[in-house]
């Protein structure tokens, strides 16, 4: 076997484990930020399918363009993805709605009365109770913010992103992203008052 064929052998075999690395990498990244990121989803558009559907897409585009990119530059491109998503998904909505409304159409089905039903053996402390309330309290909350502000203030508390972080992940200046978060905090803590203490 000549020279070269060993040097095109070794960078061969050096390039498929670096391709293993990375995708045991990327792997774990996504496993980290996989239930994370359904709960802002499906916050953001209420619909568990849907966000499903927006988070699998995130993480298939995450794939797809930036494994190579060094592994620190993830988490704000990914959710910089997972927000552009969201918000394709409500402009798609918006003229999906205006057109079933224009034609006097109603979308949806009846909500099916057993999934939406409690489960009558579950019973919970007062305490969690009292957690689940603030939660959901919290996410309709979330839900009356702008959408900036809503990115922002996710990014921030659930996320645990920093202001670059987050600027880069909503594409926008640090400056932006404070001030949105400052928006968002003041309008939540308008809206859940009861809650604060």
């Amino acid at each position: 076997m000549s020279s070269t064929a060993l040097i095109n052998d070794g960078a061969r075999a050096a390039e498929d484990e670096r391709t293993r690395v990375v995708e045991a990498d990327l792997d774990g990244f996504l496993r980290e930020v996989e239930k994370r990121a359904y709960r802002i989803a499906a916050m953001s558009t209420g619909d568990a399918d849907e966000a499903l559907d927006i988070v699998q897409d995130a993480m298939i585009s995450l794939a797809k363009r930036y494994a190579n990119r060094p592994a620190e530059e993830w988490r704000p491109l990914f959710y910089r993805i997972l927000h552009n998503r969201i918000r394709d998904w409500h402009r798609r909505r918006r003229v999906r709605d205006g057109v079933l409304r224009f034609f006097g159409g109603q979308e949806g089905e009846e909500p099916d009365a057993v999934a939406l039903a409690r489960d009558p053996m579950a019973v919970v402390p007062e305490q969690a109770v009292a957690h689940a309330e603030a939660l959901s309290a919290l996410e309709q909350a979330l839900r009356t913010l702008p959408a900036r502000q809503r990115e922002a203030f996710v990014l921030r508390n659930f996320e645990g992103l920093n202001v670059a972080e987050t600027a880069a992940a909503m594409g926008c200046s640090d400056g932006s992203v404070k001030t949105h978060f400052s928006r968002a905090t003041h309008r939540l803590r308008e809206l859940l008052g009861e809650y604060y203490g």
